[in-house]
């Protein structure tokens, strides 16, 4: 009987504990984009990658050799489609170009990978200036990542995000040292 009574009182503990805290709002962007602009428009141009967050720390060993990303999001070559480039700078100090398209959504801002088409990308709003999130997630794994317009953006930008991934389960979290000079961006 005292065992009853004390999971009960755990379990209503439990329950008050989660209506006081709970995780905070973060909301996907629509397809009207930020500020009234069309999505892509604001989005396109250089980001930085600052940090990812998933469940486990194998879904982010992608990442473990990486001192730095560079992208830059352009409008594809044809319509409903962004080309998305990136340098890579590794921690040995090699730079490695990578490259995907990615097919815009009808009405929302879901992206698709070319060539992958297990992968989904969804972008999120930041309460970071000059921030966004991605959740990347596909076969056997998910992921948020930051990004930002400056290679260093304030550290409250990484503990929000970490606080925010943290809560939703997401345990993992690796933030790139950034401390060598990013590589350039290929033009083609």
């Amino acid at each position: 009987m005292f065992h009853q009574i004390w999971a009960a009182l755990l379990y209503l503990c439990g329950i008050l504990l989660n209506s006081i805290y709970q995780c905070p709002e973060y909301s996907q962007l629509t397809s009207q984009g930020v500020d009234g602009k069309e999505f892509p428009e604001p989005h396109l141009g250089r980001w930085y990658f600052i940090a990812g967050a998933a469940p486990t720390k194998e879904e982010l060993v992608t990442f473990d050799a990486v001192d730095n990303i560079v992208f830059n999001m352009a409008t594809g070559s044809a319509p409903m489609k962004l080309q998305l480039r990136a340098t890579i700078r590794m921690k040995n100090g090699l730079c490695v170009p990578r490259k995907w398209i990615y097919h815009l959504t009808e009405e929302s801002t879901d992206l698709r990978t070319e060539g992958r088409p297990d992968m989904k990308t969804k972008l999120f709003s930041s309460s970071c200036p000059g921030g966004i999130m991605l959740k990347e997630s596909g076969q056997g794994y998910q992921r948020f990542l930051l990004y930002n317009r400056s290679p260093h953006p304030p550290e409250k930008c990484v503990k929000e995000f970490q606080s925010l991934t943290s809560c939703l389960d997401f345990k993992a979290f690796l933030e790139t040292p950034r401390n060598q000079e990013a590589c350039e961006l290929s033009s083609n």
